[in-house]
């Protein structure tokens, strides 16, 4: 588990770090750019705090629903700063991904299947990258 956190917050930041390329492009993809890199910065965070919450979550099963609770606020706001469609598209998916993933713990699953979390946060890397 802890290798597909590293993976995943590599690939989120190396995405973060090939969007300075495109400044110089014009502006939407300078919008794009630094929406993306905000975005790959907050969602690195989020998703590397869910992964810890979700692994220490028989230790302390309140910690998983905290960090949920915490991913939502930051997709929230992220997704009331992007007027990019691709990037609030990936947000969408990576909010859906995170509120079953809430859904699943407030049933009592202390270790739910966060795969679509990583999944979807790939997907939004994939958006952020030129």
């Amino acid at each position: 588990m802890a290798a597909r956190r590293r993976r995943t917050v590599t690939a989120l930041a190396l995405a973060g770090a090939a969007l300075f390329a495109p400044l110089a492009v014009g502006c939407s993809a300078v919008d794009k750019a630094l929406d993306c890199v905000q975005t790959a910065d907050t969602i690195a965070e989020s998703v590397t705090d869910l992964q810890q919450a979700v692994e220490n979550a028989a230790n302390d099963p309140t910690q998983a629903a905290e960090s949920l609770d915490s991913i939502e606020k930051n997709l929230d706001k992220i997704g009331d700063t992007t007027d990019n469609a691709d990037l609030g598209k990936a947000v969408d998916d990576l909010t859906q991904a995170v509120d079953n993933v809430s859904k699943a713990v407030e049933s009592g699953d202390s270790t739910p299947d966060i795969s679509p979390v990583t999944d979807a946060a790939g997907e939004l890397t994939k958006v952020c990258t030129p």
